[in-house]
């Protein structure tokens, strides 16, 4: 079976809900997919292009375009799913925007990029011409989204799915295992995956998933980084992730990383570096 013979697949309780749960069940079925070592060739392509237009949607709105860059993975590949997936659910507005945004990007020069990425000048200094000119870009993005809604759009194309598969809970747990039963080489894909996630796991992924060790909660996505966030009255980098309990924070200071519950600020877990090292180490 070709990539393109699989099948959307939304489960039932998604299906029937508005559009941001119908969006949200597509994302909660591809990211299953790749958890259980399913590949992108594996994978409904335009279940794919939906899921990469709402993970730039969920960037763009935390951070702009410069967040958009900071987490993408294989940024010429997303961007081939992005903009595929704009023009399959006819968000013409937003292709066009998005194409020339990715321009004006790469058009910046070394200087201009980390001034951009970091999100301020030096002092009290003007932006450069081409760094307004992408923050500009990113208030026209959320200003679009009052015309061209990515969200309803993204819901009514995996509705008209041809093919759509609407699946409960125990079916898609069901059809996902037979899927990886397929698999020629799983178990080959299983110790590459092991090894790769030991070797290529960023710090804050490292913390996070050893903060919800200690909590004892299952980590389901790191959703994304946030560089403003405020914590006692102080702006610090904050990573937002989702486990089987609920959404969760985590920060750091020189010698802890906290997990924090976004909304009563009470620390769940702490872990102090010295510990991460040591399971890196050992390891």
């Amino acid at each position: 079976m070709t990539s393109s013979e699989y099948p959307v697949v939304l489960t039932v309780e998604g299906a029937n809900a508005g559009n941001e749960e119908v969006v949200d069940a597509n994302v909660t079925v591809v990211n299953t997919m790749y958890q259980e070592l399913l590949n992108s060739e594996e994978i409904a392509p335009n279940a794919l292009r939906s899921f990469f237009v709402d993970f730039y949607l969920t960037q763009s709105l935390g951070g702009g375009f410069a967040q958009y860059v900071f987490t993408a993975p294989e940024r010429e590949e997303v961007d081939a799913y992005i903009r595929e997936g704009f023009e399959g659910m006819g968000a013409a507005a937003h292709l066009e925007l998005f194409d020339r945004t990715v321009e004006a990007f790469e058009s910046l020069s070394e200087e201009e990029e980390e001034i951009y990425l970091d999100g301020e000048a030096d002092g009290d200094a003007e932006l450069p011409e081409a760094v307004q000119a992408m923050e500009d870009l990113d208030a026209e993005f959320e200003s679009l989204l009052e015309t061209e809604d990515i969200i309803a759009l993204n819901a009514a194309w995996l509705r008209a799915q041809e093919g759509l598969l609407i699946l409960n809970e125990d079916e898609l747990t069901a059809h996902i295992a037979k899927r990886v039963a397929q698999i020629p080489d799983l178990e080959e894909r299983r110790a590459e995956a092991e090894e790769e996630a030991l070797e290529n796991a960023p710090e804050f992924e490292v913390i996070i998933r050893e903060l919800c060790d200690i909590a004892g909660y299952e980590l389901q996505k790191i959703t994304m980084g946030d560089p403003n966030y405020e914590h006692n009255g102080e702006t610090v980098l904050a990573w937002h992730f989702s486990t089987d309990h609920g959404d969760f924070v985590m920060i750091e200071d020189d010698a802890e990383a906290f997990m924090l519950n976004p909304v009563t600020k009470e620390i769940v877990a702490a872990v102090e570096f010295e510990d991460v090292d040591e399971d890196l180490v050992d390891a």
